[in-house]
This record gives C-alpha cells, structure tokens and sequence, in this order.
C-alpha cells in the first residue's frame, strides 16, 4: 500500500549517521542522498541493496515537528538478533530508549520488537514476527 514515507529532520548529518547505524543491522542502506551542506533540501533516502527507497530523511531545520502521539514506524527485521543490534546502533548514535529488545505477547506469540525515539522525537520500532 505505502509507496515510501519521509520524516523532517533538524540535522541532516546528525540523522543520516544515526539512520546509518540503525538500520545497517536490518539490512536496509543509503540507496541515495541530496548532501549539499549548508543548503536547503538535503535528503538521504534508505532501503534495500539494487532497490529504491522506501524511508527517507530530509532536512527541515526549521519547523520540523515528529508526529504526535500514536504514530510510530516500524521497520521489518530478519531476525530477533538483529532486532536487538538495531536497537543498540539507536542508542549508540543518539536515540533514547523507548522499549528493550523482547518478545510483544500481546501483539502475538512471535513478535520480537525493539522501540526508540530518533534525535528529532520520531518513534521508530523493529520488528521479527516469526518463530526463531
């Protein structure tokens, strides 16, 4: 259903080295970037290896606000393993905590996720959804 979807953020550099971190354990990388320091419309979109993006970052210093409270993303993981690294690149790279790597019972009896808030206030999640 969904194409792609963007967050603002107030320091491309900054958010472009936490997504980096972050999602290189889920398998997803650069598929692209718009770096053009110190002008406006900077981006950095993400994804899988030969594929377009599906996420991407774009600079928006000035009036950029993470979305209220209920939206989150959640990022698809391959394995509980890398569910857990995810979540410590995250916090490594300057997100907070907001749910340790572990099984969600009430979501369904595989549901391993790990949940952070990003250095602009998104709400990211990874997640495994499948027996070991």
């Amino acid at each position: 259903m969904l194409h792609h979807i963007s967050f603002g953020v107030s320091n491309i550099e900054r958010s472009a080295a936490f997504y980096d971190a972050a999602l290189a354990p889920l398998g997803y990388i650069r598929v692209w970037e718009d770096l053009r320091p110190g002008e406006a419309d900077q981006a950095v979109g993400y994804g899988i290896a030969g594929g377009g993006d599906k996420f991407a970052i774009k600079l928006s210093p000035e009036g950029q606000n993470s979305p209220g409270r209920g939206f989150h993303l959640a990022f698809a993981s391959t394995s509980r393993r890398a569910v857990a690294d995810f979540h410590e690149a995250a916090i490594a790279h300057g997100g907070i905590d907001n749910g340790p790597p572990g099984l969600r019972a009430h979501y369904g009896p595989y549901y391993f996720a790990a949940f952070v808030v990003d250095p602009d206030g998104h709400h990211i999640e990874a997640v495994f959804n499948s027996p070991d």
